[in-house]
């Protein structure tokens, strides 16, 4: 992960009633909320400007009932809009042609072959209890891959100041980090001596009970990072057994095939739900920047 602190994100010495990092958890909830409208709000303006619509609320709306819908956190689909390339002018589909996908097996990750379609929150669930039970510990989180940052999806045994501090994180020198840039395992091996944390961060981690912490790069088949899943351990760590190294290393690869199929299919159908419902609206007449909604 990387530091916060060191990005200037929080203020150290934090007011009455801050956690023992001295950041306020209140602060950081309001933070991170905003850092999540940030990325809605771009999406809006994207729809807004495809298609011509009304008003910001309207490109709100039509997020979060494709959301809804399809079952596809707002979030992720407000991603998307960012990140994927818009459908052709007049055309009746996004993504005419797309074949249908079958779901990959999720044996590895601990589910019965008939959960492949399960919801993104239980197979991420399913992952992580695979993970933690492989490295004999009750502390983990997984971070999906969301435009410039690593977002916190799922997490156990971590107290609420990790959970927020850490609920974004982008470029920088900790484990995840690391581990998103290199593609490879990174382990921390005691995070008291570690010269990879600010005074802050190292606090927030030693508070929650990790001294020292393992994250796995989750790649798609073709290569693309989509998430990292980390442990978290209560002593000092030394290596993995091969068994466990394995384990871990073949639960990476099964979760990679699944999210990218889940990005290939659930995501995609979102997409496309969100065309159809906003090609039948009005078309209004194209306005000046300075008419734009937000704009000030």
């Amino acid at each position: 992960m990387s530091d916060p602190a060191r990005d200037g994100e929080f203020p150290t010495g934090g007011p009455p009633g801050a956690s023992s990092s001295g950041v306020a958890l209140g602060e950081m909830r309001l933070h991170n909320r905003a850092r999540a409208r940030e990325r809605v709000a771009l999406a809006q303006g994207v729809l807004w400007e495809r298609y011509r619509l009304a008003s910001a609320e309207e490109a709100f709306e039509l997020l979060r009932t494709a959301s809804q819908a399809r079952n596809v956190k707002l979030n992720l689909l407000a991603e998307a809009v960012i990140a994927t390339p818009g459908p052709a002018t007049g055309a009746a589909r996004w993504f005419p042609g797309r074949a249908s996908l079958p779901a990959p097996a999720l044996s590895g990750l601990g589910l019965p072959p008939g959960d492949a379609d399960a919801p993104l929150r239980t197979v991420l669930g399913s992952v992580l209890a695979r993970v933690t039970d492989i490295a004999d510990t009750a502390m983990g989180n997984v971070q999906l891959v969301q435009g410039p940052w690593l977002r916190l999806e799922a997490h156990t045994g971590l107290d609420e100041e990790f959970t927020e501090y850490f609920a974004f994180v982008a470029q920088g020198t900790t484990a995840c980090a690391e581990a998103a840039t290199s593609r490879a395992p990174v382990t921390i091996h005691d995070v008291v001596t570690a010269g990879v944390f600010s005074d802050q961060a190292r606090r927030v981690i030693l508070d929650a009970g990790s001294r020292a912490c393992h994250s796995i790069p989750v790649l798609s088949p073709t290569g693309h990072l989509l998430a990292v899943m980390s442990t978290h351990h209560r002593t000092a760590l030394g290596e993995f057994t091969e068994g466990q190294a394995g384990g871990l290393g073949a639960t990476a690869e099964a979760a990679g095939a699944w999210l990218s199929w889940y990005r290939r299919t659930h995501v995609l159908n979102a997409l496309e739900h969100l065309h159809r419902q906003a090609r039948p609206r009005v078309v209004a007449p194209r306005r000046s920047p300075e008419d734009r909604p937000g704009h000030e």
